[in-house]
């Protein structure tokens, strides 16, 4: 039957629905057991998620290729992640409360119906459905007044975004009489030119998926979310709704839009130089570590983006690895962040980082070859994502923009290796807490493995983004 299709989607939907069952007859008491399973059921859907069918299911509303099997595997990695580490800082800071778990779960869902949405009306509902819950997660510290504030600019703002993309989706619909994304590409491809209500469409489309992935000038939620919101909830923030948004940008512009490059590259270029720019010099002023973090995360979409404007398979495959390396490095630092703990109290600020190496030596090498990951530097993985990413736009002779991305990526490395320097050569006016949990130390030694090896290992992350990227031409 098709539905076995969405398998995944399904036994997630189902296990949530049965975990929320579970939360509300045993209540706060359940929430450690309720995250632990949160956990295995996101691995038994990642298992079902390696090994899926392909096609399409539900009438062609929702598609099952290699490229959403990526994706979907990506996202997946980042929410358990994101669960095992919100346990023992809810546990820590007395927010004990069964919801949160859940709602990871729901938003998870979202992401993955949003990758696999093969119409219009379908990609919104996924859209809803993950930002729903993460505007509730973001205001999860209820008795916090940045909470508070972070989770009604994400509500207001993303409002707004879902209201300009419905009307870029009516517009594509007015003038195509479709909303599957099959359909809407056969329609337009058979007549002579763009319709100028479809070229507005297209630009609205745009700017709806681009505050979704955070990209300059629908970046302004970011940097207050980021640094309102719990620290755990942030770190899922960074990784796994951006990774399943940028996919979904990939889909929508390839698919029912992939005849018409000329029409959004134009969009997608100046979004791209405009977030690496930001991306760049906003960061170099920020005191707080968790809003640095934000601003670097708009500069990585960026760089992201110029493998989208290139419109070939080869960007597509670069901004997969770019994105792929980009988990693990986000994880990684949010790892490091979530240690940093005085007197049992979080800390936030970079100047906390002060003589990290001679308190922490194995957690200050770790954040020193993120942050030497994130800036670039060879042989880290993280050059080799933008090196991906730089070729394809040189490929497709958007010199500009490639060189642009590299001389932002020069600028950005002011404030990754501030806090290299700050670790290394500076002296802390008092230690940061010595006990690391568990948990923390195996997902710090993950995430630098992946980073230190992917130069001579590449072929476990590039050679499923290349095959994905292929599905996506019909390869």
């Amino acid at each position: 039957m098709s539905w076995t299709v969405a398998l995944p989607e399904v036994v997630l939907a189902v296990g949530t629905m049965a975990l929320l069952m579970l939360g509300v007859f045993r209540g706060n008491q359940s929430t450690t057991l309720v995250a632990i399973l949160s956990a295995v059921l996101v691995v038994i859907v990642l298992g079902l998620s390696v090994f899926g069918q392909t096609g399409e299911a539900f009438g062609g509303l929702f598609v099952e290729n290699g490229i959403t099997a990526f994706v979907k595997i990506l996202t997946l990695v980042g929410s358990a992640v994101g669960i095992i580490m919100a346990m023992d800082f809810f546990r820590r800071e007395g927010m004990q409360r069964f919801e949160y778990p859940l709602l990871m779960l729901t938003a998870t869902l979202g992401m993955m119906l949003m990758v696999s949405a093969n119409d219009f009306i379908a990609l919104y509902m996924g859209i809803e459905l993950q930002s729903l819950s993460l505007y509730v997660l973001a205001a999860f510290r209820r008795d916090s007044l940045r909470s508070t504030e972070a989770g009604l600019k994400y509500f207001v703002l993303g409002a707004l975004s879902s209201g300009m993309l419905l009307y870029g989706c009516s517009l594509v619909y007015g003038f195509s009489g479709f909303t599957g994304f099959d359909a809407v590409a056969n329609a337009l491809n058979s007549g002579e030119g763009v319709p100028l209500g479809v070229a507005a469409g297209i630009v609205f489309v745009v700017a709806g998926l681009a505050f979704k992935i955070s990209a300059v000038p629908f970046h302004m939620w970011t940097p207050d979310v980021y640094e309102g919101a719990p620290t755990p909830i942030t770190a899922f923030f960074a990784v796994a709704p951006k990774i399943a948004a940028m996919a979904m940008v990939i889909r929508v512009l390839y698919g029912p839009f992939g005849n018409m490059v000329d029409v959004w590259q134009q969009v997608i270029i100046f979004i791209s130089l405009a977030s690496m720019i930001l991306g760049a010099f906003a960061a170099v002023a920020q005191t707080s570590i968790k809003r640095l973090m934000a601003y670097s995360s708009i500069g990585h979409v960026g760089y992201a983006l110029v493998g989208v404007a290139a419109g070939t398979q080869a960007g597509v495959s670069g901004v997969l690895i770019y994105f792929a390396l980009y988990l693990f490095m986000n994880v990684g630092t949010f790892a490091c962040i979530l240690s940093m703990r005085r007197g049992g109290r979080m800390v936030e600020s970079i100047d906390d980082l002060a003589g990290l190496s001679r308190s922490h030596p194995l957690m200050a090498a770790a954040l020193a070859a993120f942050m030497f990951s994130m800036a670039g530097v060879p042989p880290l993985a993280g050059f080799w994502g933008k090196l991906y990413v730089f070729q394809a736009a040189v490929g497709s002779e958007l010199y500009v923009l490639a060189v642009v991305g590299v001389l932002s990526s020069v600028i950005s490395c002011f404030y990754y290796l501030r806090i290299i320097k700050l670790m290394y050569f500076d002296d802390s006016v008092e230690a940061l807490d010595r006990n690391i949990g568990g948990e923390m130390k195996a997902i710090l030694l993950a995430c630098s493995a992946v980073i230190l090896l992917f130069i001579f290992v590449p072929g476990p992350i590039a050679g499923p983004a290349t095959a994905a990227a292929a599905s996506l031409f019909g390869g």
